[in-house]
């Protein structure tokens, strides 16, 4: 007991400093390391595995959705994002360029890829020559740098890996649909799959991707308040297609510019997935995202080992055969205690203990990551006992998440409100927006908050902007945000 009290206290208490809280448990965790180039980090197996995890699900879904993966260079000209000014305005800032290789200086700059819309464009350019060409529907799994000044593991880093999906259409209608149907996989994934409460909505035209018609977004809640955009789809109309040139010959027999999309999700997905779920004892995963679902202790004095773990390895055969996915830690040399300890704090969702007396009584415990609870099931039940524990622990990990989610879910009709809020509480505010640039900014200056999105379906609508006091067009989300 010693051992498990003195290594729960090496993680900061949430209450205490929730920063450090994050950093503890992703470093005893054991899901990353930090590389030598600043901002960068190393993926380590386990930190790796959740993000092959969240790729093995979205990948299904859109391949589901008649998505195709490509590859796309790392390198591209700074010709081409001269092609779409906005674009590389916002940019910018985050850009790290090549300009020498093999010992000779190049004779145009190339950007690090930042995001491919202008390489995609191109290529796009050359594919599509007819209506019958169309849609094109392509996803990239791919690293992009931005250099960020501040940093945070998984969260914000200057080398991330991500997915882009880049689709170009005939009609305006289709793109706008194929927008809004990415952004549904998005809701569906991180909802069903990472047991994650989303606000669905559109951002506002100073928060919109840099070159885009319209953003469309998916904002999380995390566990100290502040916000996380989990997954965005643009809507890029005819922008990048006039700046590449992606024409088609229509059934009408006439020269037509496609209309594109973009939408991704990042490895932050695993940030948000800690921030929301994790506890003072560490990492919490939801069943079905979590690498490891069961973990299978044997316990029991020396004499009676053998038969101890013979029997528990029997277990693990049937379970995996059963289509789980499930270890064993039979060591010798850590005690129950330790191991208890451990995989409580790397968040496997259920421990499976089995002793002398298990084996007696015919029946193995099974103990709870979310709620702590330990459940004696006969072996007889297990096969169907654990499937459905396992799904008590995914929804019991959403409605938890939803439930603090509308503990902190606020409203405000003036400024002083809503900074009051921001400042000394924690969580969302919901406020009336006129939609002139200047209110949204004032409130960024006031109290350091950003509108997160506009709802599709605000639990409540406004009268007034709460800067000005002129006439809403919107209700807001607003919140400090990672």
């Amino acid at each position: 007991m010693a051992k498990e009290k003195t290594f729960v206290k090496e993680i900061t208490p949430q209450s205490e400093d929730f920063s450090r809280w994050y950093i503890d448990v992703i470093r005893k965790a054991d899901l990353m390391d930090y590389a030598p180039v600043r901002g960068c980090i190393v993926f380590k197996p386990d930190g790796y595995e959740l993000w092959e995890a969240c790729q093995r699900e979205l990948d299904q879904r859109f391949k589901a959705t008649g998505h195709r993966n490509a590859y796309f260079p790392l390198f591209i000209p700074e010709s081409f994002f001269e092609k779409e000014k906005e674009h590389v305005e916002g940019f910018n800032p985050e850009l790290p360029w090549v300009t020498e290789a093999g010992g000779e200086k190049l004779e145009e700059r190339l950007a690090v890829r930042p995001t491919s819309e202008t390489i995609i464009g191109h290529m796009y350019s050359q594919w599509i020559q007819s209506y019958r060409d169309l849609p094109v529907l392509i996803n990239q799994w791919a690293n992009v740098v931005r250099w960020e000044k501040r940093t945070l593991p998984f969260l914000r880093t200057s080398e991330f890996l991500w997915q882009e999906g880049h689709t170009a259409h005939a009609t305006e209608e289709e793109a706008r649909a194929e927008t809004m149907r990415m952004l549904d996989v998005y809701t569906d994934f991180v909802e069903t799959v990472l047991a994650i409460p989303v606000y669905r909505g559109q951002k506002t035209p100073l928060e919109k991707f840099a070159g885009a018609v319209d953003t469309f977004s998916i904002e999380a809640m995390m566990k100290d308040g502040k916000a996380l955009q989990a997954g965005t789809s643009h809507y890029l109309g005819q922008n990048f297609a006039r700046s590449f040139n992606i024409q088609f010959l229509d059934r009408d027999n006439t020269l037509k510019y496609a209309y594109t999309t973009s939408w991704g999700m990042s490895t932050r997905i695993l940030g948000a997935l800690i921030m929301v779920h994790g506890d003072d004892r560490g990492l919490v995963l939801p069943p079905r995202i979590a690498p490891t679902q069961v973990m299978i202790i044997p316990i029991g004095p020396q004499k009676e080992r053998e038969r101890v773990v013979q029997h528990a390895h029997d277990l693990l055969r049937r379970l995996a055969a059963s289509g789980l996915r499930v270890r064993i830690d039979d060591r010798e040399d850590l005690s129950p205690g330790w191991k208890f300890n451990e995989y409580e704090m790397r968040g496997i969702p259920v421990r499976l203990e089995v002793g002398p007396r298990d084996l007696d009584a015919g029946q193995v415990v099974l103990v709870r990551r979310d709620t702590a609870e330990k459940l004696p099931v006969a072996e007889g039940d297990l096969m169907q006992r654990l499937p459905a524990l396992l799904d008590e622990i995914q929804r019991n990990l959403y409605d938890m998440a939803l439930a603090f989610r509308r503990e902190n879910e606020h409203e405000a009709e003036s400024l002083e409100t809503l900074c009051d809020i921001i400042q000394n509480q924690r969580g969302f505010v919901l406020a009336g927006w006129c939609g002139d640039d200047a209110c949204e900014k004032a409130i960024k200056e006031a109290c350091g908050a950003t509108s997160r999105n506009i709802p599709f379906d605000p639990p409540r609508t406004f009268d007034r902007c709460v800067v000005c006091g002129r006439p809403a067009e919107h209700s807001v989300w607003y919140a400090k945000a990672y």
